[in-house]
């Protein structure tokens, strides 16, 4: 299999068609990744709250003091629940129907094909898979396919999509649950960082990408603080600051504004359909990450210059 490969062109293997078929696969992955890794965190954040509690409460008997209530024992108990839990990580357990516990097998798990055959239904006992399954594997196809053509044939193209899927991974998961987990923000920006400075990112120095950075960051920054300032409020989470880093990290400081204003564009055509189709409740908080991913993506589709020239600059 692998001399068959290596006898291909690379114009083939890194095709937007060839790019796409992988997307498909790569969004599969990412269904896992949006489902669980919150989960994850979830567990994590109780274990260190257990952890946190069981030294306060040995603080107190070191010191004299009297405890309010049982603490250790609630901690350890807290502990144990956590540790009785089926063991969680993106590789195990195997998928299963959340509704009857069936294993899904190979062939059930097929992009988008396993999910038309099934009719959208466990074939176990019948409840039905949400289209977002699908629509997730079909999403990161055309993202691979479009960062393929705009990228062109070279390897860099891979660096680009493995981006392009981790932008769209922190987009769902802050959509489901307005967090942006630092293990995706953090290595997004420093992986853009290494990029940059090994010079697999074009004609973008690492100067303009530490740059990019430090402003994607800043900026962001000022306007949480003059808004709390101002109202008392808070506006948006330090996880949006990080997440414009990173956007700052791959495209450089000339793109932060860019992002920025497609951001906007994007946030406001979807609170436009939420309040026209009734999702948008008054007083609901919507994150901004998505349209930060979502702006930092078509940025990247159309090329800083184009975006500049088009905002009149």
């Amino acid at each position: 299999m692998a001399d068959a490969l290596a006898g291909l062109p690379l114009a083939l293997l890194l095709s937007p068609a060839v790019m796409a078929l992988l997307g498909l696969m790569v969004g599969s992955f990412l269904n896992v990744v949006v489902h669980r890794l919150p989960l994850m965190l979830e567990r994590q954040w109780w274990r260190d709250v257990a952890a946190q509690a069981a030294d306060a409460e040995s603080h107190r008997r070191v010191f004299g003091r009297e405890s309010g209530a049982p603490l250790q024992q609630a901690a350890r108990e807290l502990d144990a629940s956590i540790t009785a839990l089926q063991p969680l990580s993106l590789a195990r357990p195997a998928s299963r129907c959340p509704a009857c516990g069936h294993q899904i097998r190979w062939y059930e798990n097929i992009p988008v094909v396993s999910w038309l055959v099934l009719r959208a239904r466990c074939s176990a006992c019948g409840v039905r898979i949400p289209a977002r399954y699908p629509l997730v594997e079909l999403g990161t196809a055309a993202l691979f396919g479009a960062v393929a053509w705009r990228i062109g044939a070279q390897p860099s193209v891979l660096l680009w999509c493995a981006a392009a899927a981790a932008l769209l991974a922190l987009a769902l998961i802050d959509w489901d649950t307005t967090l942006l987990p630092d293990v995706l923000t953090l290595p997004l920006l420093w992986a853009g960082l290494a990029a940059a400075a090994l010079g697999w990112l074009g004609s973008l120095t690492l100067t303009q990408s530490l740059a990019g950075a430090a402003v994607g960051y800043l900026s962001l920054w000022s306007v949480y603080w003059f808004f709390k300032l101002a109202t008392g409020k808070e506006g948006m989470g330090f996880g949006d600051f990080k997440l414009l880093a990173a956007l700052g990290a791959w495209l450089g400081w000339q793109a932060i504004l860019p992002v920025v204003l497609m951001a906007s564009i994007i946030g406001a055509a979807v609170g436009l359909v939420m309040k026209a189709s009734g999702s948008l409740r008054e007083g609901r908080y919507v994150p901004f990450g998505p349209f930060l991913a979502g702006g930092g993506l078509a940025t990247l589709l159309l090329g800083v210059p184009q975006v500049l020239e088009w905002m009149g600059w």
